[in-house]
């Protein structure tokens, strides 16, 4: 299977061709101080409730990189280190979380794995402390509907990716059922307290984030999260 789909698909069409730009991207609303929180208090059992049932994810991720030897990745959302040991071993990955928890829990799992190829930082993803073009590969594991300001976040993102590189995201958007839309828009600010917005608008957020999607496909079980993959121009 090809690196990006030579041609895209009709769901990406209709996200470069829509309104979205003018579009809010959710009901909910955050702060930084509130993220960091929320993940100093689940930090203790993330790994038990999101390690399983996002891994599938993950590791799709990964392969859509195309990871060669020698690159620089950067990890936005490191957590507790979930991804640390699913690099090869010939790149160089740097992981940044807002949460020094969930660092603290990250450190423990390079260590008790060996892994010598990721060095992990405590940074605001919306104020990235990297020159820009730094990185070749710049990835965001289920961590944009969790940001204050996802656009920020990814503009952040694409700053620091050399051109050329990839920027990939994976995440839970908004559904295109209006019903199942309905219902998460209504439950985002219940669904923020446990650690993400339901409802986040993916067209609104690449049209505002001015991304242009080389590719667009859903992944886990169920098929709720989508992988996003963006070549920086």
């Amino acid at each position: 299977m090809a690196l990006f789909e030579p041609h895209r698909s009709r769901e990406t069409e209709e996200i470069v061709g829509s309104d979205a730009a003018t579009r809010a991207l959710s009901v909910a609303a955050v702060e930084n101080d509130f993220v960091a929180r929320v993940y100093e208090n689940i930090a203790w059992g993330y790994d038990l409730v999101f390690g399983p049932i996002l891994h599938l994810g993950r590791l799709d991720a990964i392969r859509q990189m195309g990871i060669k030897p020698g690159d620089r990745v950067l990890e936005v959302g490191v957590g507790t280190g979930l991804n640390a040991d699913l690099y090869p071993s010939y790149c160089a990955v740097t992981g940044i979380d807002l949460s020094s928890s969930m660092l603290e829990k990250a450190r423990e799992r390079v260590a008790r794995k060996g892994v010598r190829n990721v060095r992990l930082l405590q940074m605001d993803a919306a104020n990235l402390k990297f020159a820009d073009d730094s990185f070749d590969i710049v990835y965001a594991p289920y961590v944009i509907s969790v940001v204050p300001d996802p656009v920020a976040v990814t503009r952040e993102m694409r700053r620091v990716c050399r051109p050329g590189g990839r920027i990939v995201i994976v995440n839970h958007f908004l559904s295109d059922n209006q019903a199942v839309a309905w219902i998460e828009r209504m439950i985002s600010p219940l669904t923020v307290h446990v650690g993400f917005k339901s409802d986040l608008d993916l067209p609104a957020f690449l049209a505002q984030a001015e991304l242009e999607p080389q590719s667009i496909r859903k992944v886990n079980i169920p098929r709720i999260w989508s992988l996003v993959t963006c070549v920086k121009d």
